[in-house]
C-alpha cells in the first residue's frame, strides 16, 4: 500500500519541482518580487545590500549623466535602458530608482539616462537621440541587444528610437508604459478634457492640470510677453515642483495679463484657457508630429508591449489604444490597460485578476529581456 502512496506523491514532487525550474514561473517569481520591492520604498533602498547591486553615476564630457544599476555576481545579464518621464529629477526621481533596483536586483543590468529635455519639462525630438545613444551604450556593456522602457512620454519616444535605423543594432524591445501616440491630439485633450479613441468616438476624462502646465511652460514664449517669460517659467517650473505657495509669490511679479494667466493656469480654469491653448497646439504641428508615433511606426521590427493605467489623467489610456493599432500586428507582444496601474506605477482598487494581469504582463517583459540574443 506505501508504494501506492508514494508513487504519486513522488510524481508530484517531480512536477512541482519541473514547475520550480520552469521559465515561465521563475519570470512570475521574478516579476513579483520586482513589483513588491518596486511599491514598497523601504525595501527598495536595501537592495543593493541584499541582492548584490552596484549603483555608479557616469558623465562623459558631452555626453548626458547616466546611472548604471549592475547586478553583481551574473555573467551576461539582460540590459534595460529605462527611461525617466517629465519630471525635474530626472533619474534621481525616487520612483524612477527604486523600479531600476527592483529590477537590478532580479538579475538586469538596468541604464537609466538624464534626459535633459524631459527634465526640463519639454517633449522634444532631440531626446530621441539621447535614448538611442543610451541603447548603444548599455548594448557595448552588455555584449547583447538591450531593451528600452519608456514612461510616459518617454515611451512614445522610446518607440520612435526604436525605429531608427542608427538604433536597430542596439535595441532588442521596447516596452511603452502609459506612453502617447500622437502628442498634438494629448495636448488637445490637456485643455479640453475629450480625446479621441481609435473607433471614432470620444472620451471624456478629467484631465490632470500637469499636462497644461507642462504645455503651457514649453511653450511660455507662445502664451506670455517678452519681458514676462523668466518670471512665467520660474512660476509654472515651481507649480510643477510642488512648491505652489513660491509658485503664487513670483506670480505676482508678472504683468498683470500674465498674473491672471498664471492663475487660470494653477487653478486649472481650462474654461477661460482654452482658446488660446488650443491655438498654440494647432500653430505647433510639426514640432507635435517630430515627437509622436503615429504614422510612424512601420520600421519597427523588435517586440513592443504596451502597458497603461485604465484611470490616467494625465496621458490618458486611449493613446495606448491608438498605439495597439498603429504598432505593426507583427511586433505587438501584449497589450494591458489596467486599474492596478495608476500613470506610472502600481497602485489603484484593483482586483485579484487585475493584479495577476499586471504580474503576468511583467513577466513577460523579463522573459522577453532574458532571450534577447548577443
Amino acid at each position: 500500500m506505501r508504494w501506492r502512496i508514494a508513487v504519486p506523491v513522488a510524481l508530484a514532487a517531480a512536477v512541482l519541482f519541473w514547475m520550480a525550474s520552469a521559465p515561465w514561473l521563475r519570470a512570475h517569481r521574478r516579476a513579483a518580487d520586482v513589483l513588491e520591492r518596486f511599491s514598497a520604498p523601504a525595501k527598495s533602498a536595501l537592495i543593493a545590500a541584499d541582492l548584490g547591486v552596484d549603483e555608479v553615476d557616469e558623465a562623459g564630457e558631452g555626453s548626458p549623466r547616466m546611472r548604471w544599476y549592475k547586478p553583481r555576481g551574473i555573467a551576461n545579464p539582460p540590459g534595460l535602458v529605462l527611461v525617466h518621464g517629465i519630471h525635474r529629477l530626472a533619474v534621481d526621481e525616487p520612483r524612477l530608482v527604486r523600479f531600476a533596483r527592483a529590477l537590478a536586483g532580479n538579475g538586469v543590468a538596468v541604464l537609466t539616462p538624464d534626459v535633459r529635455e524631459l527634465a526640463d519639462y519639454r517633449v522634444d525630438a532631440r531626446s530621441i537621440e539621447t535614448i538611442g545613444a543610451a541603447a548603444r551604450a548599455l548594448h557595448a556593456k552588455v555584449s547583447r541587444k538591450v531593451g528600452v522602457m519608456g514612461m510616459s512620454f518617454a515611451g512614445g519616444l522610446s518607440l520612435l528610437a526604436a525605429s531608427d535605423p542608427r538604433f536597430r543594432s542596439a535595441i532588442g524591445m521596447v516596452v511603452a508604459v502609459g506612453a502617447h501616440d500622437d502628442a498634438a491630439r494629448v495636448a488637445r485633450f490637456f485643455a479640453t478634457s475629450r480625446i479621441a479613441r481609435p473607433d471614432g468616438s470620444a472620451a471624456s476624462i478629467g484631465a490632470h492640470g500637469y499636462g497644461v502646465l507642462v504645455f503651457a511652460y514649453a511653450h511660455a514664449n507662445d502664451f506670455f510677453p517678452h519681458e514676462d517669460l523668466p518670471i512665467a517659467r520660474q512660476a509654472i517650473s515651481s507649480w510643477l515642483a510642488e512648491e505652489r505657495e513660491v509658485a503664487r509669490a513670483i506670480a505676482l511679479h508678472a504683468s498683470a495679463s500674465s498674473r491672471e494667466l498664471l492663475e487660470r493656469l494653477f487653478d486649472h480654469r481650462l474654461e477661460q484657457v482654452a482658446g488660446p491653448f488650443l491655438a498654440v497646439v494647432d500653430g505647433d504641428t510639426a514640432a507635435l508630429t517630430a515627437v509622436s508615433p503615429h504614422g510612424r511606426m512601420d520600421g519597427l521590427d523588435v517586440p513592443i508591449f504596451l502597458l497603461h493605467g485604465a484611470g490616467d489623467t494625465v496621458i490618458p489610456p486611449t493613446e495606448t489604444e491608438w498605439l495597439a493599432r498603429d504598432v505593426p500586428a507583427s511586433v505587438l507582444r501584449d497589450v494591458l490597460i489596467s486599474r492596478a496601474l495608476l500613470h506610472v506605477e502600481p497602485g489603484g482598487q484593483p482586483t485579484w485578476y487585475e493584479r495577476w494581469e499586471l504580474l503576468h504582463f511583467v513577466a513577460e517583459v523579463l522573459q522577453a529581456l532574458d532571450e534577447l540574443a548577443p
